[in-house]
């Protein structure tokens, strides 16, 4: 899959994600869209449930109104995000919570189907590489869309 398209990051990550994106298309690694959050109206649900890869948004932390994402800071990547999807458990009731709603099917990590990101996928390796800590790595949450670097 031949894809193009823009990111806003950080400038600590830029070149970083440069190298990382090149490695990636050379590959013609699976990415079904890359586009500004902006074409969502800054929605995230939107941006995701259209596997939508993204970095920089402006927004809370997924289940949080007072947290202010990693993603505000630019320092973030949500890749190929339907087929990766973020997924908690609800300490109330005990059931599964995934985050873009669209991708439940995608939740079970001993499936295998395409766009899927594990620690044998090229992007796992390429950004972890690169110092980036992967979100399916999380203990009480997982978000296997999600690539972080620290900055100073």
């Amino acid at each position: 899959v031949d894809c193009e398209g823009e990111l806003i990051c950080n400038a600590a990550i830029a070149q970083d994600l440069v190298e990382i994106f090149y490695e990636l298309y050379q590959a013609r690694y699976p990415i079904e869209s890359i586009r500004l959050i902006d074409d969502f109206n800054a929605d995230d649900d939107a941006s995701m449930a259209a596997n939508n890869t993204s970095a920089f948004n402006f927004r809370m932390t997924t289940g949080s109104t007072t947290y202010i994402s990693d993603h505000s800071w630019g320092i973030c990547v949500d890749l190929n995000p339907l087929y990766n999807p973020y997924v908690a458990v609800d300490e109330t009731t005990g059931e599964q919570i995934v985050v873009p709603a669209e991708a439940a099917a995608y939740a079970d990590r001993t499936a295998e189907f395409a766009y899927k990101i594990d620690e044998d996928d090229l992007a796992y390796q390429l950004f972890t590489q690169h110092g980036f800590t992967w979100g399916g790595h999380w203990e009480s949450v997982k978000d296997y869309q999600h690539f972080q670097k620290e900055i100073d």
